[in-house]
């Protein structure tokens, strides 16, 4: 007997909400349609629901979000970067407790007992009313530097898939993953295991209108910020998949209420309240995003990191810090990115070399645009050093102002973002990085000014 099986998913929303009521009733609507029709469907999620740009996540850590997800019946969801590497492991250890859904992840591990967190599953199975076994998988991008830092184990997906596909093909009829890999990896693995009959993707927000086949594998893909919303539909008959496809509906195209707007901008409010209500410290004076500020930015990430020499970008710093009292808003606006700190080791050499590579791109970088890697900014702006000296005219590069040393290991503090970026190849080539703690810039800068200048609060 032939039944139709949908599947609407939302991916990589990142805590933006200005399209989330409109999503709400158009999922809703949806699947009271899919009812009336006896047909089945599940409601999933591919992860980065969050992102701790927007003030009310950042002030309840995703929390906020995870309430925002039970407005509407999710089946099943996996993490992505966001929700997994800016949260500690404490805050990501809670963050699902009041979910009215079923994570699965299927690639992450606790270090202390290198088995899948709590919270979570590696793989469910789901029966339709006709008794067809749907299997769903999760798998999270393997950022081993943040999450080994963090008290996480995380696998390749080769290695998690070859653990768990042996035993969910002998349950399920159907095979969905759930995917927060990118496009590149999703591509990979549907060439790799054609037992796979959908992947649901993310992580690179690319945008499918109609999903793309690969080895017989329908790959499905709705973009970013909830500018779309995803569908799925097979066609299965005697419990095999004999059709399958896939389309996307734009957001803008969903009817707008103006009832919305105040959801929207009460999302925003709440979130600005919360931050705006823990205080850190009193200025004095106000500090300049381009010097005073950056000045103090440098001095606190040395003083965390107890090192000699910090890099940072201007275009990191986003607000002047004003006279007076500073709180959590005003640092939230300052430093919206989840950054958080390295050390870098490098020797001699290496430190020069690091050193031309910066100032060989200084002027391409200045209004250069960055788009994601942490980076909730607009241009990179110019590089700033705090204990490092370069002179144009000699190009010699001196530490502390002495003669840097071929051989000897240098240590210096930076942000995990610089890593990421494929302009300064020293840093992740030569370099021992290390991850210092989950605390972000914005985090150690405030605890900064909170030593600095916390007795002059004003009551």
């Amino acid at each position: 007997m032939k039944e139709v099986i949908h599947l609407l998913h939302t991916n990589d929303l990142h805590s933006h909400f200005e399209n989330w009521p409109k999503i709400r009733r158009f999922v809703t609507e949806k699947m009271s349609r899919y009812e009336k029709k006896k047909e089945d469907y599940l409601l999933v999620d591919l992860g980065d629901f969050m992102d701790r740009y927007h003030p009310l996540t950042d002030a309840t850590n995703g929390l906020a979000n995870v309430e925002i997800m039970n407005q509407l019946p999710y089946d099943y969801v996996t993490i992505g970067n966001n929700e997994g590497i800016t949260n500690s492991k404490f805050q990501l250890n809670r963050l699902y407790d009041d979910g009215n859904f079923q994570v699965v992840l299927s690639n992450l591990l606790d270090k202390e007992t290198m088995a899948i967190p709590s919270w979570a599953k590696p793989y469910q199975i789901t029966q339709t009313k006709q008794g067809t076994k749907i299997a769903v998988i999760g798998l999270t991008a393997p950022i081993e530097l943040s999450y080994h830092s963090f008290g996480w184990e995380v696998l390749d997906s080769v290695t998690a898939l070859n653990e768990w596909l042996p035993e969910i093909k002998k349950e399920a009829d159907v095979i969905v993953l759930l995917s927060h890999l990118g496009l590149p990896d999703d591509k990979f693995l549907a060439k790799t295991y054609p037992e796979i009959d959908v992947i649901v993707e993310s992580h690179t927000h690319h945008l499918f209108s109609e999903g793309k086949v690969c080895n017989d594998v329908l790959l499905s893909a709705a973009g970013r910020f909830g500018l779309y919303v995803g569908e799925v539909e097979l066609i299965i008959e005697n419990h095999h998949v004999v059709s399958k496809k896939s389309t996307v509906y734009e957001t803008a195209s969903f009817k707008e209420k103006t009832i919305d707007m105040i959801e929207i901008t009460n999302y925003q409010m709440k979130g600005e309240n919360l931050l705006k209500d823990q205080t850190l410290g009193y200025l004095p004076e106000t500090l300049t995003k381009k010097h005073t500020l950056m000045d103090l930015t440098l001095e606190a990430m040395k003083d965390y990191g107890g090192k000699e020499v910090s890099l940072l970008n201007t275009g990191i710093i986003l607000t002047d810090l004003k006279e007076g009292v500073v709180t959590k808003k005003d640092l939230h606006e300052c430093l919206p990115h989840p950054m958080n700190l390295i050390k870098v080791k490098l020797k001699g050499r290496d430190v020069k070399r690091l050193v031309f590579e910066i100032e060989r791109s200084r002027d391409f970088l200045f209004k250069f645009e960055i788009v994601g890697m942490k980076f909730r900014g607009k241009y990179f702006g110019q590089m700033c050093y705090d204990g490092l000296t370069y002179c144009k005219k000699t190009q010699e590069v001196k530490w502390l102002n002495q003669e840097i040393l071929d051989e000897k290991v240098y240590e210096l503090i930076t942000v995990d973002h610089l890593s990421f970026l494929p302009f300064f190849p020293t840093i992740e080539i030569a370099g021992e990085i290390e991850i210092l703690s989950s605390d972000f810039l914005r985090t150690i800068l405030g605890d900064y000014i909170k030593q600095k200048f916390s007795e002059k609060i004003e009551v």
